[in-house]
């Protein structure tokens, strides 16, 4: 049996999964033990790389686990099913004055997806991951028990289920706290860097001040301008500190055809244009939080612009101590290369910790980018970058992934024997049989 649709967002690698079964009810749950086959949770289909597919396997279409369960308005605290999306959640919640405690850049994904690869955001250095705000959830195992998990009530799987890629069962609803927003707005400051020893620079002061920090980086610059870009941070802004605009009206629109519309030419177009549009050195400015966090959603299915064979994103963090000159390794190798991205982003996590077993962030400098695919030329330019990772002592984010080996990924992340004991015996993905092949000593 062959069907479609079911991609992750890079569109790279092309599996099918045998069969989905679509899940609308929290109480009509299917025998999970009475598949032939391995199964995999999937909502909405975000996930850069292949930890959301299951080659020819099933998955539990969730995106009809829709419904909102419980909401203490006094408190922030938030219920709701697996499916619901952040989105959802921020027209309910600000509003009514709050807002996510962590998003990542895009709103478009499911709670539960949120807690399976435990997302992070531009405050992590204050706030953390997801996860961190996640107070319980229910599991669904295959062997028909329905666990409500929490730090207090069956804490090993909460452990293991935030950050675990949909393997330890079927979450049904996921309760979450929220944080208080004085508005929809955010006082944003963007400051244009012209090196990345000035970025390292402003990203000092800007953490002191500012709730939520991020910078865009122009992968094509080289020699004195290697790592240059624009830093953007800010604050939730408070009706009585500034002057609210109206709120604007959502206009999405659609990518309008489906082929490699970005390639070399276009990405250094768009690289100088992008750094140049701001003339100031700083502007200042009150903006809607869709603009501050979420800047591609206005434009959806953007990943078209990549062409039918996709792209891998590379994020990875490399630790504080010799991060400066590991960064500048990998930028000069990527402006070199001719296969710089449109979109980089570079920034620092804190040192809070996730309460995930295989959680990705830790304390260092983490950058993300993204390679249209190109055969094997990508996936051999991607190695050598995995070597500077290494040495650096750095890692890969597996929720964004699509071809790590499953050497580094057990050098990276030590722990996955541990959390393996915790995957659900009738769940898998095409991620986990790739990364957990046994490597001969």
């Amino acid at each position: 049996m062959i069907i479609g649709n079911y991609e992750s967002w890079g569109r790279y690698p092309k599996y099918n999964p045998f069969d989905v079964i679509y899940v609308n009810w929290r109480n009509d749950i299917p025998d999970l033990s009475k598949f032939s086959k391995k199964i995999l949770p999937y909502a909405w289909g975000k996930s850069y790389g292949d930890s959301c597919l299951n080659d020819n396997g099933i998955l539990i279409d969730t995106k009809g686990l829709n419904k909102f369960l419980l909401f203490d308005e006094e408190k922030g605290i938030f219920r709701c099913e697996a499916g619901v999306t952040l989105a959802t959640i921020l027209d309910f919640a600000v509003p009514r004055g709050w807002f996510l405690s962590v998003t990542p850049g895009t709103k478009f994904i499911s709670v539960a997806g949120a807690v399976a690869n435990d997302v992070h955001g531009k405050n992590h250095h204050k706030a953390g991951t997801f996860g961190c705000h996640v107070r319980k959830f229910e599991l669904v195992r295959s062997s028909g028990e329905r666990l409500v998990c929490s730090p207090e009530e069956n804490s090993e799987l909460f452990k293991a289920t935030i950050g675990g890629l949909g393997l330890t069962g079927l979450i049904t609803w996921v309760e979450i706290q929220l944080k208080p927003c004085p508005s929809a707005f955010f006082a944003m400051e963007s400051e244009k860097f012209f090196n990345l020893d000035e970025f390292f620079n402003i990203n000092d002061e800007s953490e002191k001040k500012f709730d939520y920090t991020v910078s865009w980086v122009d992968c094509t610059a080289t020699d004195g301008s290697l790592g240059r870009g624009i830093y953007n941070r800010g604050n939730h802004a408070n009706p009585s500190d500034y002057e609210l605009p109206k709120l604007p009206k959502q206009k999405l629109k659609n990518f309008p055809f489906d082929a490699p519309f970005i390639n070399p030419f276009t990405v250094s177009l768009f690289n100088i244009l992008y750094f140049n549009k701001q003339n100031d050195k700083i502007e200042k400015k009150v903006i809607h939080f869709d603009p501050f966090f979420y800047p591609l959603d206005a434009i959806l299915h953007w990943n078209k612009a990549y062409g039918k064979n996709g792209f891998l994103q590379y994020q990875f963090v490399v630790p504080f101590g010799n991060e400066k000159e590991s960064v500048k390794d990998i930028l000069r190798v990527v402006s070199k290369s001719g296969m710089s991205s449109f979109l980089t982003v570079l920034k620092t996590f804190g040192n809070i910790q996730s309460p995930g077993m295989l959680s990705f962030p830790k304390p260092g400098v983490t950058m993300a980018i993204d390679f249209r695919m190109n055969s094997s030329r990508t996936l051999k330019f991607l190695e050598y970058l995995d070597k500077i990772v290494r040495d650096s002592g750095g890692i890969i984010y597996p929720a964004k992934d699509a071809r790590m080996s499953a050497e580094d990924f057990q050098k990276f992340y030590p722990q996955w024997t541990e959390f393996e004991k915790y995957i659900d015996p009738a769940f898998s993905s095409s991620f986990w049989k790739r990364v957990t092949k046994r490597i001969n000593n």
